[in-house]
């Protein structure tokens, strides 16, 4: 799910197995490396880290569970009416697909995106059709011959000329044709459903991270079903990573016994305005 006010923007994914009670078995498992390695991305996106340091972290945490990530996903940076800056962290590297490296800074915003597969983590597009969700490709320009193309990217030049979309926002009859001859000339981005193996289970955690002064703010959360994986964190890099905080503490100044006082007090202020108002620092960003 996502959003936007004025066009600052938040997401956010969650995975959830339809029972009651305890989640167990390879189920658990996959939903339990999507957010170990989340988690992880959380303590190592933040200013003066690179990009690659968290691919090759989300990495490890995946075979820990005996997972893997899925490939082509991407966590972006954000801006203003931006939901896919030009920084991003690379889920797979591979020589197909390759992104600069970048170092995170401070007051930048990310989406954070986990996907984790019991199989292979290579999904295919297996149906064209089943694909509902598109975005204007801003930089692209063509001259459309069809009316009913014409018609349809005309409504969503006006209605959706940044943000993606879904088709039943469109006038209906028209979308479906007008809708392939935009794609086909590349005036639309496409977010197609992807589909593992028969029998594999995939998993899809994601969320917005502010990168503020005193650390970084996950604004958007789903908590989790109890899980009880097959597999349990050994490796104690992944363990010295969930250790890290996600704030960084506050330099006192002046005599000792005010110093502290004051760093309790505003680190108080701090967690307060962050849990009951974090609009607030999304518009200031």
């Amino acid at each position: 799910m996502g959003c936007h006010i004025d066009g600052f923007i938040a997401v956010v994914a969650h995975t959830h197995v339809l029972q009651e009670g305890l989640v167990s078995g390879r189920a658990s498992d996959v939903i339990a490396a999507a957010n170990t390695a989340a988690e992880v991305a959380l303590r190592l996106v933040r200013p003066g880290k690179k990009n690659k340091d968290v691919t090759e972290a989300i990495q490890k945490v995946a075979t820990a569970y005996d997972c893997k990530i899925v490939e082509g996903g991407l966590s972006h940076q954000m801006k203003q009416f931006v939901i896919d800056g030009n920084k991003v962290v690379l889920s797979v590297p591979g020589p197909e697909t390759r992104v600069d490296e970048a170092e995170f800074e401070e007051n930048e915003v990310y989406a954070i995106d986990i996907v984790t597969s019991t199989g292979e983590g290579k999904p295919k597009l297996l149906d064209e059709k089943q694909t509902t969700i598109y975005k204007r490709a801003v930089e692209k320009n063509y001259h459309l011959k069809m009316k009913a193309s014409r018609f349809i990217f005309s409504e969503i030049n006006q209605k959706f000329p940044i943000m993606p979309f879904t088709a039943r926002a469109l006038e209906e009859k028209r979308a479906r044709l007008g809708l392939v001859e935009c794609v086909n000339h590349d005036l639309l981005e496409p977010y197609p459903v992807l589909h593992e193996k028969s029998g594999d289970l995939v998993a899809h955690i994601k969320f917005t991270v502010l990168l503020m002064p005193n650390g970084s703010d996950r604004i958007t959360f789903h908590p989790l079903q109890e899980l009880q994986p097959t597999k349990a964190i050994d490796n104690p890099e992944i363990k010295a990573w969930l250790a890290l905080g996600t704030k960084t503490k506050k330099k006192g100044g002046g005599k000792k016994k005010k110093g502290k006082k004051g760093e309790k007090a505003a680190e108080s202020a701090d967690a307060e305005s962050m849990d009951v108002e974090p609009n607030v620092t999304t518009s200031e960003e």
